[in-house]
């Protein structure tokens, strides 16, 4: 899973940047305008959106550390910084739950971290897998831990200083919704079988309908994993630019005036840290959703089964 995260946002990470680019040559141009003549400008803003964007270096309090460009037969391989956070994340996820299992292995009450981590395992299985999916989507239970803990955890690098969050790139997004729709398509698959599976691509209309109803029933099952990819991009991006739009103010207002940029530097600083704590509650919200909505997609492929459970 990790191995297909870290070649999706290789493969796609230059797309990623030139739009960023756009962006900063966009915001670069505007700020420009509100420059006194002959002076440079810009610099400070373009700055700040660099911290939203991918890139080929990491920032660290000691200076920047260039990254590698690697190319493999006309492809590009680079490790970018929203790459070495997700492998950061991942790392912490395998190492911080082995430690967790370990130390509770004999335990039937978890005691200190992992009785916070049962906390969140309950109320997955409790809370989203058991009413989207019945009781039979316990079995699913492990990827969409997987999927919770690994999606909070990079949320949440991108709160901490000189971080950057990778669901803030869309290749990393789409990778996780490319998962999502596969496992989609296979609980459904598994639970009704390969007869009914196919037949509900017909939607129940007259044969004569069919060459219509198939291609709209076969991009039903892309949008949803479109739907996903998409929310949690927009969303993870959404914040971290209204924060660096905010703090760009100050430096805008400071080109026209100091006394201005003074003034509003006070509101914009005070804005930024209580968007910066609404971060740390859409940090954990989009986790949820995503993981909510996937065993939704899920359980909806799963009908037939939970059928079958109530009725014994």
């Amino acid at each position: 899973m990790a191995l297909f995260f870290l070649f999706d946002s290789q493969m796609s990470a230059h797309t990623a940047a030139d739009s960023a680019h756009v962006l900063t040559d966009s915001v670069r141009v505007a700020v420009a305008h509100s420059a006194p003549p002959g002076e440079e400008s810009g610099n400070l803003f373009t700055d700040l959106l660099k911290h939203v964007q991918d890139s080929h270096e990491l920032e660290t309090p000691f200076g920047h550390i260039a990254l590698p460009h690697i190319h493999l037969f006309g492809i590009d391989m680079s490790i970018t910084k929203h790459v070495v956070f997700l492998w950061i994340a991942a790392a912490v996820l395998i190492l911080g739950l082995a430690l967790v299992a370990r130390k509770n292995r004999k335990q039937i009450v978890p005691t200190g971290f992992g009785n916070l981590v049962e906390v969140f395992i309950v109320f997955v299985r409790d809370e989203i897998v058991i009413p989207n999916m019945g009781v039979g989507g316990v079995k699913y239970l492990p990827y969409l831990l997987t999927t919770f803990f690994f999606i909070l955890l990079m949320n949440l690098l991108g709160l901490v200083p000189y971080g950057a969050s990778a669901t803030g790139n869309v290749s990393v997004t789409a990778g996780l919704a490319v998962i999502a729709y596969f496992m989609i398509q296979f609980a459904a698959l598994r639970a009704q079988g390969i007869g009914h599976y196919l037949a509900h691509f017909t939607g129940g209309v007259h044969w004569l309908l069919w060459p219509i109803m198939i291609p709209i029933e076969i991009l039903g099952t892309f949008t949803k994993a479109f739907a996903l990819c998409i929310r949690l991009f927009a969303n993870m991006t959404g914040g971290h630019i209204v924060i660096v739009s905010l703090l760009g103010l100050i430096f805008v207002f400071g080109k026209i005036s100091p006394t201005i940029g003074y003034a509003v530097s006070i509101p914009s600083v005070i804005f930024t840290l209580g968007i910066n704590f609404l971060e740390l509650f859409v940090a954990v919200l989009q986790a949820y959703i995503f993981t909510m909505l996937t065993s939704l997609f899920m359980g909806l492929g799963m009908q037939s089964e939970a059928h079958e459970e109530r009725a014994h």
